[in-house]
């Protein structure tokens, strides 16, 4: 039995994965009264979901705790990356919205749903999310104050002693190591969670939405394969290709699955190091791109909300739409401050056409019928980006220094 678990473990997770999803999907059509299938799924993203926040708070104390003087890392330019890049797609999403006018079957309701009602609120929810008690934030996954109160304790014990950083960085790695754990049961979760999307769902659910589904994921696709290759090159002049492939194949596909980007933290954590990235670089900027960098969320928002433009027969002129492009993006960045995600921000972009509140309402259950692929593969690819713009800072900055 121990050789077996030793060479299932010695299977690439991707691997693994495949076969995972291949077992799910037989199951669901061979036996699809076997409901209790679908806890494998539910136990899997619940057990990352769990770990995630105390993972990222013990990850980033760690890194700035053990940080030391002299060691120049590449914050500032990641930063500026997660920037660009997520005003790009919300700009890719409105131009392709644009392009491929799409019509919606306004007929379904969303019930108990508290959008923010501007962009005022937006940045309240991230300011006062920030303030948060940081207990009621592990608690309640409120990944911006967690990451306030990692660096502000972070910052804080830099004066510690050699013993209280070294016993912070023991925990920071057992805490890895469990998360570990979790990952390699992925396949076994996965078999869950495709079992309960096939049963619960069926193909069909989707088809009326097919048109709809085909932009988002086509401009998602557009964006991970080709404006952020063409970031990439314009800040490290390589050849984007590799590191973009390996990022989506490692990182976006166990994103797609778990569909939260603080719990594909750890994968991207391991694909760095594999990488040979910059610890001090990455120890903080995965953490914070899984908050911040939203890419996927722009492109929904901007989507779904120029799909109802067109639906009502609003037209809407450049300048609208470019402010439609910047909403995105702030808003994108504040998503998972708010519960619900990228979805419940749609009324808020909605409102810049005059669109009502009970309509914008009606596109929030389309997005939620059709979350099943659109949430995957926006996780997907703001995941996946992190650690794509992580490695681009530190390519930039090698660019830098053999000229």
């Amino acid at each position: 039995m121990k050789n077996i678990f030793a060479k299932w473990n010695s299977l690439s997770l991707v691997f693994r994965i495949i076969c995972g999803i291949i077992v799910g999907v037989v199951l669901a059509l061979v036996a699809p009264s076997w409901s209790w299938l679908s806890i494998l799924g539910t136990l899997f993203i619940g057990a990352l979901k769990s770990v995630a926040p105390v993972l990222v708070f013990v990850l980033v104390t760690a890194a700035i705790a053990g940080h030391r003087s002299g060691n120049q890392t590449n914050m500032k330019t990641v930063i500026i990356l997660y920037a660009v890049a997520t005003i790009a797609a919300g700009a890719t999403a409105v131009i392709a919205a644009k392009l491929f006018p799409t019509k919606l079957h306004l007929k379904d309701s969303a019930e108990d749903i508290s959008p923010p009602s501007g962009i005022g609120e937006v940045l309240q929810n991230i300011l006062t999310g920030i303030t948060s008690n940081p207990i009621e934030a592990l608690g309640n996954a409120n990944y911006l104050a967690i990451l306030a109160w990692a660096i502000a304790l972070g910052v804080a014990l830099r004066m510690a002693s050699d013993t209280t950083k070294t016993l912070i960085s023991n925990l920071s790695d057992a805490v890895s190591k469990v998360v570990q754990w979790v990952i390699n049961l992925a396949p076994f979760g996965i078999i869950g969670i495709v079992y309960d999307a096939i049963v619960t769902n069926g193909l069909g659910a989707l088809k009326e939405y097919g048109h709809l589904i085909i932009v988002l994921v086509g401009t998602m696709l557009f964006v991970a394969l080709v404006v952020n290759p063409l970031i990439v090159f314009l800040f490290a002049r390589r050849n984007p290709y590799p590191l973009v492939l390996t990022s989506l194949r490692e990182s976006g596909i166990t994103a797609f699955f778990t569909r939260s980007s603080a719990a594909n933290i750890p994968v991207n954590m391991k694909l760095a190091e594999k990488l040979g990235l910059d610890k001090d670089t990455y120890a903080v900027s995965i953490p914070l791109g899984a908050t911040v960098n939203m890419g996927g969320a722009a492109v929904t928002i901007s989507v779904l909300s120029l799909a109802t433009a067109h639906t009502l027969g609003i037209d809407i002129d450049i300048p609208t739409a470019i402010l439609l492009m910047l909403v995105a993006a702030v808003s994108a960045a504040g998503a998972s401050g708010v519960a619900g995600g990228s979805l419940l921000l749609i009324p808020l972009a909605c409102s810049l056409f005059g669109v009502p509140g009970d309509v914008a309402a009606q596109v929030i259950a389309i997005g939620m019928i059709i979350g099943v692929v659109q949430d995957s593969c926006e996780t997907a690819l703001n995941s996946s980006t992190d650690i794509v713009f992580t490695a681009t800072a530190e390519y930039a900055k090698e660019r830098k220094t053999t000229k």
